[in-house]
Formats: structure tokens, sequence, C-alpha cells
């Protein structure tokens, strides 16, 4: 322990193992999705999230900012995002007339082709890697643990909300 963490609940042995696991295998199923996704259908994983977040609205439009609380992504992060995809006419970016700092996404005929196009291989490694491996049980209490997780988040960063929750329930 070093100086000034003597108030500091350090994890035990168990939550240490626990913790890192999730994390590596977080880390690792993100690196294969995104590989997997590149290969098959030459998106990104940021580009499938952004096309999955516009299909599951009506209309297949988002504001910016709709955009980002979904994905939990800075404002940046989206702009430069939706700035790649529009070049490459997955989506179009168009002007708010009600509020002129502010724009809407719009889901292309195109991006649509796009993420049907990938979806398949996408669901099939998730369901090779993940949910083959587990019981009804086990996908109940991934369920409750994400939701877990989520819950906190949302108490710890209100201005996040539960946008990420709305997606899951």
């Amino acid at each position: 322990m070093t100086a000034g963490t003597a108030g500091t609940r350090w994890l035990d042995d168990d939550q240490q193992r626990a913790w890192r696991s999730w994390l590596d295998a977080n880390a690792r199923l993100t690196s294969a999705l995104h590989r997997r996704m590149q290969a098959s259908s030459g998106l990104s994983l940021a580009d499938y999230e952004i096309l999955v977040a516009l299909t599951d609205v009506e209309g297949g439009t988002l504001r910016m900012f709709e955009l980002g609380e979904r994905l939990g992504w800075e404002k940046s992060r989206v702009s430069k995002q939706v700035s790649r995809m529009t070049t490459r006419g997955l989506v179009r970016r168009r002007e708010c007339l009600d509020d002129r700092r502010g724009a809407f996404v719009d889901l292309t005929e195109a991006g649509a082709a796009a993420i049907e196009a990938a979806a398949p291989d996408h669901v099939d490694l998730v369901r090779t890697v993940v949910f083959d491996n587990l019981d009804a049980d086990q996908v109940a209490a991934l369920h409750r643990f994400s939701v877990s997780v989520l819950d906190r988040l949302a108490e710890l960063e209100p201005t996040t909300g539960d946008a990420g929750r709305r997606q899951i329930d």
C-alpha cells in the first residue's frame, strides 16, 4: 500500500481475479469483433455501433448529442466518426433548423444495406464466443450483472443518464 491510500478498500484476491479476467475478456472480445467486422464488411466497430443506434430508432435519425449519449461517446468522437461515415455515404449529417448549434444524423440507404450485410457475421461471433457457452441461468446472471453496473454508473454520472440502459432492457 502506498502513502495516502489508507482509506482505500482494496479488492480481495477473488475480486481481483474476476476484475482482471473481465477486463481481459472485454478487451479481447472487442478486438475480435473489430477485426472480424473489418474483414467481413469493411466496417469498423465504431461504424457498426452508430449504424445500430440509428436502426434502433424510428426513422433512422438521431440528434448528434442523442447519438453521443446512447453510445457514451464524447462529442468530438461522435463528430469525427460521423464525418468519416458521411464521406463513405453510410450516414448523412443534417443541420437542425431549430437549433443552429445542433445537427441530425440520418441513416442512408447505403448505411442500412451495410449494417444488414454486417449483422449476421457479427451476431454469429457473439453467439459463438459468448452465448453458446452459457446456459439460461448464466445468460440471466450476465444480464443482471450488466444492468447492475449500468445502474451504478448512472448514479455516479447522472449527466449520462440511463441512455445505455434503455437499450438493454
